[in-house]
């Protein structure tokens, strides 16, 4: 059955609700966002190991593959946790874009602070390297620099994630009915109440008047898919919206429409309508 007013689809069941939770972004979200941080996290440890950067030019590749890859796992990690107090709005509609940007700079800032001193640490461990009190401002800005980058990576990523699953659980356009594009210019935009056949001419029953249009209604309820009514007569379509009462006698039913039309109900749709619960 068909309507005089668009049906809309429920919201789907499968979309994840973001109220109350700390975090509205992955890869805070789940373990898949979880492992792909991680993930992203060691493909930047293993690049920095195969290109020397930070370390040793005569230390083996093993060597520095145990120094970036733990590091760079443990800065996944810790990154997570700093995001949640860092990013509490990200991914939400709403959020603002200049704001996330800023709160980059800030989660890059509170996560290089301590990883300075783990860096020192891991250097003077693995390579036996003991940098000087007057290298740490040095060290502080290399580590702040990639934390930033690694931020607004992880941050580029898990948007354009968040926004893939926004899309994945939006419910499916609502296809436009496409008899409503043969309304008469004057009825455009009117409450279709009913459609009467008379002869080879439908007249339209509408919020706005009446008017005949060249068309057989058998045609005309192909393309009424999407607006919930039914044909009730070999002469008429109603849309459900549009009844205003029912008035029933002599073993048939009569709708009163909400502009006061009459519209009968033959033997032969009468029991589809009532299981329908029209009457």
């Amino acid at each position: 059955m068909t309507s005089g007013r668009r049906e809309q689809a429920p919201p789907s069941a499968d979309e994840p609700s973001t109220t109350g939770r700390p975090l509205v972004y992955g890869p805070y979200e789940d373990r898949a966002g979880w492992l792909r941080g991680l993930g992203i996290a060691l493909a930047v440890g293993g690049f920095l190991a195969l290109s020397g950067a930070f370390a040793d030019a005569d230390a083996s590749l093993g060597r520095r593959l145990a120094y970036w890859l733990p590091m760079m796992g443990i800065g996944a990690l810790w990154g997570g946790f700093i995001a949640r107090a860092f990013f509490p709005d990200h991914g939400g509609e709403d959020a603002p874009l200049e704001g996330m940007w800023v709160n980059c700079l800030w989660a890059a800032l509170a996560m290089a602070v301590p990883f300075t001193g783990l860096v020192w640490t891991a250097t003077w461990l693995v390579f036996g390297d003991q940098i000087s009190w007057r290298g740490l401002p040095y060290l502080f800005g290399s580590v702040f620099v990639l934390s930033l980058a690694m931020t607004v990576l992880n941050t580029l990523v898990e948007s354009r994630s968040q926004a893939m699953r926004r899309l994945r659980a939006a419910p499916p356009p609502v296809k436009p009915v496409r008899f409503l594009e043969r309304l008469p210019p004057r009825l455009r935009g009117a409450d279709l109440h009913a459609i009467e056949a008379e002869d080879h001419y439908l007249r339209l029953h509408t919020s706005k008047g009446q008017d005949l249009i060249l068309m057989r209604l058998g045609d005309a309820i192909e393309e009424l898919q999407g607006l919930e009514g039914a044909q009730v007569h070999r002469s008429w379509w109603v849309a459900r919206a549009a009844i205003a009462d029912v008035r029933r006698g002599d073993g048939r039913a009569v709708l009163t429409l909400v502009s006061g039309a009459e519209v009968p109900v033959s033997r032969t749709y009468a029991p589809q309508l009532r299981a329908a619960g029209w009457y």
